[in-house]
């Protein structure tokens, strides 16, 4: 950490100072993980893949690596105008892209909010409002005719799939609930709604999640791509794995390679990470609302981040390390803190606080110290690399097994994006972690979701 030992330079020159920030990195000490622990991390992560692959022990194994049927990868080359739906979260997009020679593309879109009622209550009235929604964008785009639109469908929520269009909901994550979907085939689902609408022509030719469309998307750039990474709200890895290694399949074996959506979020659901799970992470899951679910995505993803540092500056306050005892009534609430305050936080120069400071006087604190300050920025940084470094120890398993010398990595989501330090501590600890010989670049993708979706629609349905 050398930024922060940077930043504590100049701030250890009385006792009191001294001792606080002692007693603070041993407050955090769970959370900074050397390389032997994250060996012993990627030990029990490739395990758990090996065992999502292994027909005998899919169906107790944690990562499930779902098949995906996704077998073709773009070549660049595709073209003509293709539809995307964009499901993941509380807003959801319709997408019109045109995909045209030399990597050329555009792109119409709209945003639509999905409500708190739709998203706990029937599924068939979530599907029939989307079916809605499409229908007035394909209205407002100009696009019906007696020709039916092929649509890539992004459902970035955990599935089984037995096609490339056919996906069956394996549990909602992300705040929905919608009764009814459980177990049944979304994109039947969907089209029942859509044909319930007069003159809406869709064929939704296949569905992905935001990994999928992410590799897709960056596959489409670069053909070297082998592995697609969202780390944002959640988080989620798929990549491309030899067929003879995939056990559960018993379908085309003319083809050597498809995608394998991973669902690593759910590693640790075994108790697979007790030993690196601290008592914050406990006390995140105590009062999710899946608890014992996804574990591995609580300790890393942005939904979860801004928890962990709320409950960690409690803890320093409770014990007179910052702030001279005196909490805040914000820090009392739950969930009161997002991600967006750590990549804040951090984006000041080491030894400096200025956007600290601003956040601080936002929740009521009053002068903070620039040792308070330090300590924040130490807990900060303990809690973002954590998650990069475990992210980063995946990634290497994944390198490890493709076993190709140079792999692109496709990556999207807001905590790589909009933390200052993200790419570059994946970077350094994936070169610390991969054996050696294996060289690998990370590529942002740009709208895989919505863009990666419609290629993987004209690679199933190209148009004349």
């Amino acid at each position: 950490m050398t930024d922060m030992r940077q930043s504590c330079k100049g701030h250890l020159n009385n006792l009191k100072t001294w001792r606080n920030h002692i007693r603070v990195r041993r407050l955090c000490r769970n959370f900074v993980l050397p390389n032997n622990k994250l060996r012993e991390f990627m030990n029990r992560i490739s395990t758990c893949i090996d065992e999502g692959l292994d027909k005998e022990k899919h169906a107790k194994a944690t990562i499930k690596c779902w098949q995906t049927y996704v077998q073709d990868m773009p070549t660049g080359n595709e073209k003509g105008k293709y539809l995307a739906l964009d499901l993941g979260g509380s807003n959801f997009r319709v997408l019109n892209l045109e995909l045209g020679e030399n990597k050329y593309f555009t792109m119409n879109q709209k945003v639509y909010a999905c409500s708190k009622e739709l998203m706990t209550g029937k599924g068939t009235i979530l599907f029939d409002y989307i079916a809605h929604c499409l229908n007035e964008f394909v209205n407002m785009e100009g696009l019906k005719s007696n020709t039916v639109m092929p649509l890539g469908f992004t459902f970035s929520f955990p599935m089984s799939q037995s096609s490339i269009n056919k996906g069956d909901l394996v549990r909602w994550t992300k705040g929905f609930t919608c009764e009814g979907v459980v177990g049944q085939d979304v994109v039947e689902m969907l089209t029942k709604s859509i044909n319930n609408i007069p003159d809406l022509k869709i064929n939704i030719c296949a569905i992905l999640n935001d990994t999928v469309g992410t590799l897709m998307s960056c596959a489409w750039l670069n053909p070297k791509t082998r592995i697609g990474l969202i780390i944002g709200t959640g988080c989620n890895c798929c990549y491309l794995e030899k067929v003879k290694n995939i056990k559960l399949y018993e379908g085309d074996q003319t083809k050597d390679e498809m995608i394998i959506n991973l669902e690593w979020g759910a590693f640790g659901d075994n108790n697979e990470l007790e030993d690196f799970h601290t008592k914050y992470d406990k006390s995140v899951d105590e009062i999710s609302e899946n608890r014992g679910e996804q574990i591995f995505e609580k300790m890393i993803s942005g939904r979860y981040l801004g928890e962990l540092l709320r409950l960690v500056l409690v803890e320093m306050i409770e014990n007179e390390l910052i702030f001279d005892g005196t909490k805040p009534s914000m820090l009392d609430i739950p969930q009161s803190l997002t991600s967006d305050v750590i990549s804040l936080i951090e984006n000041d120069p080491p030894g400096t606080y200025t956007a600290t400071r601003k956040f601080l006087q936002g929740i009521g604190v009053v002068n903070p110290t620039d040792g308070d300050c330090m300590n924040i920025r130490y807990a900060a940084e303990c809690i973002s690399r954590r998650s990069a470094y475990l992210v980063a120890a995946g990634l290497a398993v994944i390198l490890n097994k493709i076993n190709e010398k140079d792999v692109i990595i496709g990556v999207d989501g807001s905590v790589y994006r909009y933390h200052p330090f993200y790419h570059q501590l994946l970077v350094d600890k994936i070169n610390e972690l991969v054996n050696s010989g294996i060289k690998f670049g990370i590529l942002l993708s740009e709208d895989g979701s919505g863009r990666g979706a419609a290629i993987l629609a004209s690679a199933v349905c190209p148009l004349e």
